[in-house]
């Protein structure tokens, strides 16, 4: 089980979610996503959703900041948190707990909105059971 994360560490990873969503390309959907990754190093790393008319090749906030700090040679992911403009929290969808699962498999995801809700699970309880590295 990761170390949890202080109070500070869960409002700067907010923070950052927050400002990523700012960022958004979502002219299809109009529902920009952000979301700020913690690696072991220490780290921030955001992203945002990146929409594209052919909607298949659409990326979502999560994978986006993953493949940003992979880019940046961060491997490790300690947590992450994704801000939705909602009423209620959004958790990631199962894409992107895959794509997370691979670099942090008991990570803490924090999920916030524009509302007062707040989720904190776990990758490991949003994919029981996953499919990584060890299975190959």
């Amino acid at each position: 089980m990761p170390a949890a994360l202080t109070a500070p560490q869960r409002r700067r990873l907010v923070a950052a979610a927050r400002r990523a969503a700012a960022a958004a390309y979502a002219p299809y959907s109009r529902f920009p996503v952000g979301a700020a990754v913690l690696m072991a190093d220490g780290r921030v790393f955001t992203g945002c959703n990146v929409e594209n008319a052919s909607f298949g090749l659409t990326n979502c906030a999560e994978r986006t900041a993953i493949f940003s700090a992979v880019a940046a040679g961060s491997r490790r992911l300690r947590a992450v948190a994704v801000f939705t403009p909602t009423p209620t929290p959004t958790l990631p969808c199962g894409a992107c707990r895959q794509v997370l699962h691979e670099f942090g498999p008991g990570a803490p995801v924090l999920s916030v909105c524009a509302g007062e809700g707040r989720v904190e699970t776990t990758l490991a309880a949003l994919l029981p059971h996953a499919f990584g590295p060890a299975d190959l």
